[in-house]
């Protein structure tokens, strides 16, 4: 299993590939990437549009599966289980945030925070609720639906639907793509508590410089391959400069 410089990896990807399409149609996604995400750190990935860092998550997520190479997610080989057991495991091992929060508009705040344990069958720890409810600042609006909450209220409701069952690892897609700077703030701050307070593995793709900013490394993918990989934290002005430097 690949490593970082903090030990083993609890998401980890080896000599990964991914290829769309067929003959002088193909299209190299991914080319070769092995890289290892660390417990309790928060990762960026970015790169230009069409670098793979989406395809990246996906696969590194369970979403979608590798044209060649291995993905582990604590311990176990995604290739190794069916369409059954992935699903199993994404349930049991990992949170996702959506740009666009993902939702369901029928439900409240509440009761889409619980979605998961529910579906699941398993039942909600309430003192890790109410944890969470007082965490992301929403214990007034538990009872509004989606329609009636702002942007930034939505996808802080995301965020602790992704933290409710505790997973080993919660990948953000965007998640401040949709948010004015106020709301995106916000996120950020969740996101980074979640993983300094609440001991979670944070893993987001963003081409927002003051996203990748909140990390604590910042890796950058160009043509299918990690062309940097920088521990640390950055200030949005060096984000920049980084990916001027890869430009």
């Amino acid at each position: 299993m690949p490593t970082t410089s903090n030990g083993t990896a609890i998401v980890a990807a080896d000599a990964v590939r991914r290829v769309f399409g067929e003959g002088e149609a193909a299209v190299k996604a991914l080319d070769g990437v092995s890289v290892g995400f660390p417990t309790e750190r928060f990762t960026a990935i970015m790169g230009p549009s069409g670098s793979g860092k989406s395809t990246l998550m996906h696969i590194l997520a369970g979403l979608d599966r590798p044209t060649s190479g291995t993905v582990k997610i604590d311990g176990v080989e995604l290739g190794s289980l069916d369409d059954a057991e992935l699903t199993e495991l994404r349930r049991d091992k990992v949170g996702f945030v959506f740009q666009f929060f993902n939702l369901l508009p029928v439900l409240n705040a509440e009761e889409n925070i619980l979605l998961p344990l529910k579906l699941a069958g398993r039942d909600p720890d309430r003192e890790r609720l109410r944890q969470l409810i007082d965490a992301v600042g929403l214990g007034d609006r538990l009872a509004h639906r989606p329609a009636e909450l702002s942007g930034g209220q939505q996808q802080r409701v995301a965020i602790a639907r992704a933290l409710m069952s505790e997973p080993a690892v919660i990948f953000a897609d965007e998640p401040t793509g949709n948010l004015d700077s106020h709301s995106s703030e916000e996120v950020l701050a969740l996101l980074r508590r979640a993983v300094d307070e609440f001991g979670q593995t944070v893993v987001t793709v963003t081409h927002d410089a003051v996203a990748a900013a909140a990390a604590d490394r910042v890796l950058v993918l160009v043509d299918g391959r990690i062309v940097r990989d920088d521990d640390g934290t950055h200030s949005p002005d060096e984000v920049l400069d980084l990916m001027k430097q890869v430009a």
